[in-house]
């Protein structure tokens, strides 16, 4: 199985996916190299497809797919900065999660994007059940 990281890039509620030239959208990520960690590949690979900066990066979650383990980032990017594809990359844009559910998209991304936002709504239900907890 290979290892792959995985980078999710939320703005204003849009995610950025990016694809090659005749190729389906797919998250920003790549191949982690033997002597990186996943987040340094993370880091990386975000920069070389999009030439995006990260400020922050965040583990969230491993996802298995059909031969791949892709080890799941939130990059938290400065929301003035310009995506660009570069490398290998033709194409970067930012789309709603009901949009990707329409596109040529990945599989692995298509289940990607679904479990962050899974994991979205739980974090904000946990943090709004927590304050009307602290105010009642």
């Amino acid at each position: 199985m290979k290892d792959r990281a995985t980078v999710e890039c939320v703005r204003e509620n849009r995610i950025l996916l990016v694809a090659r030239e005749r190729s389906r959208w797919a998250l920003p990520g790549g191949r982690i190299r033997r002597d990186e960690t996943p987040q340094e590949a993370a880091l990386r690979e975000l920069s070389e497809e999009t030439t995006l900066a990260a400020i922050e990066l965040t583990y969230l979650f491993q996802f298995t797919g059909f031969n791949t383990l892709h080890h799941v980032f939130f990059a938290d990017v400065a929301h003035h900065a310009s995506v660009q594809p570069s490398n290998e990359i033709a194409k970067c844009r930012w789309f709603t999660p009901v949009k990707i559910a329409t596109l040529s998209a990945s599989i692995p991304t298509r289940g990607i994007v679904e479990l962050f936002f899974r994991y979205i709504r739980a974090l904000e239900s946990d943090t709004s059940g927590f304050r009307s907890r602290r105010n009642g």
